[in-house]
C-alpha cells in the first residue's frame, strides 16, 4: 500500500486500486483551481501507471463535495474555469481504460454532483444525497450534468432537478437509475473496497472496451454501434486476458487476469 499527500487531495494505491479523496472537509471539499491542479497531476499519474487497474473517487469528512468554491472564482473566470478545469476532468474520467468508482460518503452539490455521475459506477451512503444546486444562484448546469442527467434518469426529471435544485436522497437516485447502489453508511467502504478489488481483478482491457462502446452508444445509431462492437470484439480476442479467461473457463479453474 502506498500513498500520496497532496494537501487539496490524497491518492492512496492498495493492491491495484487506487482511492483519490477530494481532501478538504472543513469546505466540504470544495473545489479550487489548486485542488484541480492536484486533480490533473494525480490522474495523469494513475494513467500512467502500470499497476493501477481501478480507480475510485470519493471525499474527506463529512460530504463527497459542495461543488465549485465560489470565493475562488470570480464572475468574469468562470468560462476559463471550464474550459481548463472542469471540462477536461469530466472528459479524463470518461477516457480513463480503467473503471473508476465514485464512492458518495455524503452531500454531492453542483459540480460534485455532476463529478461523480462522470464515474463509471456510483455507490453512495444511504446518508447521501445529491442536489443540481446552480439554479439557486443563476448558473445552468455544469461539468457534464446537463448531459449525464436526462441520459441517466429522463428529461422531466432532469429539468425539474435543474431548475428547482431538489435533494435527491441515495435511495431515490437509485430508485430512478441515477446511480448503482445506495448502501448503509455504515457498509459504504467495505462494499467500494469489495467492488473496487473485484473490478481490478478482472480482465481490465476488455471492461476499457465496454466503457468506450457503453460512452460512445449514444451518438451511434445501430449498425453502427454493431460495427463499433465487431472491431472492438476482435481486439479483445486478442489480448492475453481473454486466452487466460478461455483456459480457465475449459479447465473450471479460477482465472488470473493481468490486464494485458
Amino acid at each position: 500500500m502506498t500513498a500520496s499527500d497532496q494537501t487539496d487531495i490524497t491518492l492512496l494505491e492498495d493492491n491495484g486500486v487506487a482511492w483519490l479523496t477530494l481532501n478538504r472537509p472543513d469546505k466540504l471539499n470544495s473545489f479550487t483551481a489548486s485542488m484541480h491542479q492536484q486533480l490533473r497531476d494525480a490522474l495523469r499519474s494513475v494513467q500512467t501507471s502500470d499497476t493501477i487497474r481501478c480507480l475510485v473517487i470519493t471525499g474527506a469528512g463529512r460530504g463527497f463535495s459542495a461543488g465549485q468554491d465560489l470565493a475562488d472564482i470570480a464572475e468574469s473566470d468562470l468560462d476559463q474555469v471550464l474550459e481548463r478545469d472542469y471540462n477536461p476532468l469530466v472528459t479524463t474520467l470518461k477516457g480513463l481504460n480503467i473503471p473508476v468508482i465514485a464512492c458518495v460518503n455524503g452531500v454531492a452539490a453542483g459540480a460534485g454532483a455532476n463529478i461523480a455521475l462522470a464515474c463509471d459506477i456510483v455507490l453512495a451512503a444511504q446518508s447521501a444525497s445529491f442536489i443540481q444546486s446552480f439554479s439557486q444562484i443563476g448558473l445552468v448546469p455544469d461539468a457534464g450534468g446537463s448531459w449525464s442527467l436526462p441520459r441517466l434518469i429522463g428529461l422531466p426529471r432532469a429539468m425539474a432537478l435543474a431548475m428547482t435544485g431538489e435533494r435527491v436522497s441515495s435511495e431515490q437516485a437509485q430508485s430512478w437509475g441515477m446511480i448503482w447502489r445506495s448502501i448503509e453508511d455504515d457498509q459504504l467502504i467495505a462494499e467500494t473496497q469489495a467492488l473496487a478489488h473485484k473490478l481490478a481483478n478482472m480482465p481490465t482491457i476488455g471492461l476499457a472496451f465496454t466503457k468506450k462502446l457503453l460512452t460512445e452508444s449514444w451518438t451511434r445509431s445501430l449498425d453502427e454501434q454493431l460495427l463499433l462492437e465487431k472491431d472492438f470484439q476482435m481486439a479483445a480476442s486478442k489480448t492475453a486476458d481473454y486466452a487466460e479467461g478461455v483456459d480457465a473457463f475449459l479447465n473450471k479453474r479460477k482465472p488470473d487476469f493481468k490486464g494485458r
